[in-house]
């Protein structure tokens, strides 16, 4: 469903864009939220910038204020540890989440985040992009194969969630034959994140932190005992730490290495698998692309915006501040509406057009500040090379029915997008 035919449906259902405001709750959002948010984006960005949703609980949706409590880690906390105390008691998943490094505050996340950025180096992810290049090679002739076997081909599974597992597979070293489990553990960690929770959801996310955990014990601990080149090899940089002599606890290491695998996991899965969706679904802007393959750069920037990955942040206040007039003393809980900010037509003109050459383009897909995406380099460029070669090889490719949309508000993508590659 387009955002036309859902804003249409809205209104026919008899609810203005004042009352879809007005009523909006995260834990029951408005039937159709999932598939097509975007009406009910622009009805809070108008009508209710920062809506009140529960007790000491806002939902903020317009850039200016997300990009303010961004900048400012003091008053507004990343810390997680009494929210998810209560969410998640004392479990594996909070072990997980409050030892990683973005639900972290200075100078823990100072320290951490300087570590893996320093494993992270622009040397380390130039020298990832020809293995890059020859992985999405090898998929797109995998595709082509098993299309001419007659097989059906499903652009999430056969492609897009196989790139990034490799790309930081081969940043951990991690051997080829034991790679198997580490997608469907990030998934069962991520889906743990969401506003409300199953007890099955909850139990699969703890499983998920424990094997993960346990298999990170062994591949560290070989690792120690066969080092690898710590210019290539994040795992072995990790472990030795940085050259001043700051080192991570065995606890940060190990539940950094999930977090790397879950940050650069899903959103770049979900950017590949949402980017291709776009350009089937706006065909002259597909044409335009290859018309001028250059504009990948702007291209990939355009659909980290259109439909962001990651569509929902937080944060904690950790002193009295005020919004829209609205005064929130210190412990008020703050839900950044990512998706939202990356429609403010406060910053972007006419902004539910899909423009592959927007500039400028200052999405928040990324967040931004000391928080912002540590791995995002590497992201844009497994987008870049993953969309840009598909297109190249397959130009009339079109999908085909039975797609099937995540039902998860926090990441937006599909698990299923069935394709026809000619």
């Amino acid at each position: 469903m387009t955002g036309q035919d859902s804003a249409t449906a809205d209104r026919q259902a008899g609810t203005s864009d004042g009352e879809l405001a007005q009523t909006f709750s995260l834990a029951q959002p408005p039937a159709g939220f999932v598939d097509d948010p975007y009406p009910t984006y622009a009805a809070l960005l108008t009508h209710a910038p920062v809506k009140k949703l529960g007790e000491n609980s806002y939902m903020l949706s317009r850039h200016a204020d997300l990009t303010a409590v961004y900048k400012d880690t003091a008053l507004f906390s990343s810390d997680k540890t009494v929210e998810f105390g209560e969410k998640y008691g004392d479990t594996p998943l909070f072990e997980h989440h409050t030892t990683s490094l973005v639900f972290n505050d200075p100078p823990l996340h100072t320290r951490v985040r300087s570590i893996l950025a320093g494993a992270l180096n622009p040397r380390a992810v130039s020298a990832l992009e020809s293995d890059v290049e020859a992985l999405v090679g090898r998929l797109l002739d995998q595709l082509e194969a098993k299309a001419d076997r007659g097989e059906a081909v499903d652009l999430i599974e056969d492609f897009a969630s196989a790139i990034p597992v490799e790309v930081i597979g081969n940043l951990l070293a991690v051997p080829h034959e034991e790679r198997e489990p580490l997608r469907d553990w990030s998934l069962a960690i991520l889906g743990a994140l969401e506003p409300v929770l199953s007890a099955e959801e909850e139990a699969r996310g703890n499983k998920a932190v424990t094997d993960f955990l346990a298999y990170l014990e062994t591949l560290v601990a070989r690792r120690r005992e066969q080092p690898g080149d710590p210019e290539r090899d994040m795992l072995t940089r990790l472990i030795q730490g940085e050259k001043s002599g700051e080192k991570l606890s065995e606890k940060e290491l190990l539940q950094n290495c999930i977090f790397i695998l879950n940050a650069g996991h899903e959103t770049t899965t979900n950017l590949i698998g949402n980017g291709l969706e776009l350009l089937h679904r706006f065909a002259e802007q597909r044409q335009r692309l290859l018309d001028d393959p250059t504009l990948i750069r702007t291209a990939v920037e355009e659909m980290l915006r259109y439909e962001s990955s990651n569509q929902l942040g937080n944060r904690m206040t950790t002193g009295p501040v005020t919004f829209d007039g609205i005064e929130m003393p210190a412990g008020t809980f703050l839900t950044l509406c990512i998706g939202a900010a990356n429609r403010d037509p406060a910053v972007f003109d006419d902004p539910d057009r899909f423009d592959i050459a927007r500039r400028p383009n200052r999405h928040l897909a990324f967040a931004s500040g000391p928080h912002q995406c540590i791995g995002m380099s590497v992201a844009r460029m497994e987008g870049q090379i993953a969309i840009s070669r598909f297109l190249e090889r397959f130009p009339a490719y079109r999908l085909t029915e039975g797609a099937v949309r995540s039902r998860r508000l926090r990441f937006r993508g599909y698990t299923t997008l069935p394709v026809r590659l000619r």
